[in-house]
């Protein structure tokens, strides 16, 4: 048999779900309910009385649809199984099918209350025969709706399926504690990183299916606590290499370059593949010399289109405080990755340069992620920021794709608690309002009166997706799976179970547990050897780990 060379290859593998709900029906439906029973994935000829089957029609009035929820958020597509239709004319009939990340976009047409069909279509038409299983375009949902569009017609649907499609690949960086919310924004945050790691690392499953450079580095921060250095991480960031010359800008953006430098410095401590790093040394040496060409004559950063993260858009003071701390850490890590490459004078050049970035200290302009950014990164005093920026208002100011250095800022100013409580009211007020992965952007003053997303909006109530959003997420478009929410995740294993990498490829680790109120905290973190397995509780501290990883106390 001939067999065509690949290109590539798709990594991911398929699994079939049904539905586990009926949110409503409008029109003619009998037998909803018997869409929520698992069947054989293959339509057949017979039609047995022990599967009774979902009957929409069209006569007059209302069309026919059902709206099913999945259970969860899922990436992938959905087949419609037709064991027989009964058109007006001719033999087929026409479906429209409307996928959404919550109830009000799975009910909403296109391109109302800002639903899109940008980077993977939402609302789409499928025209279906008898005796068949029609599957759509792939995309990110939990819930869909199917409507008979055809007047004078009807369809036997014999099941509406789910094809989840993603990296079966196990996770063996944990998190559990005294603490059951904590828990559960943990595996919330994993899962959706994980739900993003599909052939390459994406920002969203249904907007944003782009790698967006600067969106990897906290996406890769929970993968390497939850999975280790996956060849996805690589994969991710050689494209933007490969796009984009080093005198010019990853995604059009000068922090997207800088982050992605940091990135390669991650994924080095966590893998320690010395030849992968010597892979990038031309380009990063090029790059770090064209980004030194963008500090003032005062030592200020002058980067050109300036851009932090979407809440920090009409923050110049913020932003600049914020680009002036990730400029001071990129000149940091390369130096130390050219120290490990073998090139003492762009290693020095790069000490050099960032000694004078960080020698300023710039207004935070009232910005709890520029503050963060400094606190974290040697231009600022942690606990000075954390007094009069972050702690004020608590998680009122959060973002999402900075949620985790904002975390991090305060436990390193010595208020994990506070971290802890900050954490539990923003991600946590997501949970409360239905969501099974975290979103591209929260505010918590959205909350208010608002609709958990897994119901139809009663009247008088908000829409917590189609009310709300801002720049380039307005209301439906919103995407409610974005892998750079998940900071939670490697936030919990460094600060609570104390797991830092100290040496590259994890040959040290130190290990030092604070339980801030919790009765117990366990989980391990992966390293090229296999797990590092640490549990805190009052008797103290116990870990299991590989002999070739040093442990320091």
């Amino acid at each position: 048999m001939f067999c065509p060379e690949p290109f590539d290859t798709d990594p991911r593998v398929r699994k079939y779900i049904v539905p586990v709900r009926v949110v409503r029906t409008t029109g003619s439906v009998e037998g909803a309910e018997h869409l929520l029973e698992p069947r054989p994935s293959q339509i057949s000829l017979e039609r047995p009385p022990f599967w009774p089957a979902c009957v929409l029609t069209n006569t007059t009035g209302e069309h026919a649809s059902v709206l099913v929820d999945f259970g969860r958020e899922i990436p992938g597509s959905a087949r419609i199984y037709s064991w027989y239709v009964k058109p007006k004319e001719g033999n087929r009939v026409n479906l429209r099918l409307r996928f959404g990340e919550s109830v009000s976009e799975a009910m909403t047409p296109w391109p109302e209350k800002g639903s899109t069909n940008d980077h993977a279509n939402r609302d789409v038409l499928l025209n279906v025969g008898f005796l068949s299983a029609n599957e759509t375009n792939e995309t990110g949902f939990r819930f869909l709706n199917v409507e008979l569009l055809d007047d004078d017609a009807s369809i036997v649907l014999y099941m509406i399926e789910g094809v989840w499609t993603y990296r079966d690949i196990p996770q063996t960086g944990t998190f559990r504690c005294s603490d059951e919310r904590i828990n559960d924004i943990y595996d919330t945050a994993v899962y959706t990183a994980h739900m993003n790691m599909q052939e390459y690392l994406w920002d969203g499953i249904k907007r944003d299916r782009l790698v967006w450079c600067g969106d990897i580095y906290p996406s890769e921060l929970t993968i390497l606590s939850a999975f280790g250095p996956h060849e996805i991480l690589r994969r991710s960031l050689d494209i933007h290499k490969t796009i984009t010359p080093p005198t010019g800008w990853m995604n059009g953006m000068p922090t997207y370059s800088l982050w992605w430098l940091i990135s390669h410095e991650a994924f080095y401590q966590s893998s320690g593949d010395l030849e992968y790093l010597k892979a990038q040394h031309d380009y990063m040496k090029d790059l770090i010399h064209h980004v030194a060409g963008f500090i003032g004559p005062d030592n200020h950063e002058t980067l050109p289109h300036p851009f932090l993260d979407w809440p920090n858009s009409e923050n110049p003071v913020g932003i600049h405080a914020g680009q002036q701390a990730l400029l001071a850490r990129a000149f940091e890590k390369t130096a130390f990755m050219m120290r490990e490459m073998g090139d003492a004078e762009t290693a020095a050049f790069c000490e050099e340069c960032r000694g004078r970035v960080a020698s300023v200290t710039p207004d935070h302009g009232g910005s709890k992620q520029g503050a963060a950014l400094m606190a974290l990164w040697g231009l600022a005093d942690p606990k000075d920021m954390n007094d009069k920026v972050i702690e004020p208002g608590q998680a009122h100011g959060y973002s999402t794709f900075l949620g985790w250095a904002t975390l991090a800022a305060k436990a390193e100013a010595g208020d994990l608690q506070g971290a802890l409580r900050d954490m539990k009211q923003y991600w946590g007020a997501m949970l409360d309002l239905g969501a099974t992965t975290f979103w591209e952007d929260f505010n918590l003053d959205w909350t208010e009166n608002a609709a958990p997303i897994d119901q139809v909006v009663p009247e008088g109530k908000k829409d917590i997706h189609g009310d709300f959003g801002a720049y380039c997420y307005v209301k439906l478009r919103h995407s409610l799976c974005h892998a750079w929410a998940s900071g939670p995740a490697p936030f919990l294993t460094r600060y609570v179970l104390g797991i830092r990498v100290e040496k590259p490829g994890c040959r040290a680790i130190s290990i030092q547990p604070k339980l801030c109120g919790l009765e117990w905290a366990e989980g391990s973190y992966p390293t090229p050897y296999g797990p590092v397995h640490v549990r805190a509780d009052k008797h103290g501290v116990t870990v299991d780990a590989p002999k070739e990883v040093q442990i320091i106390r």
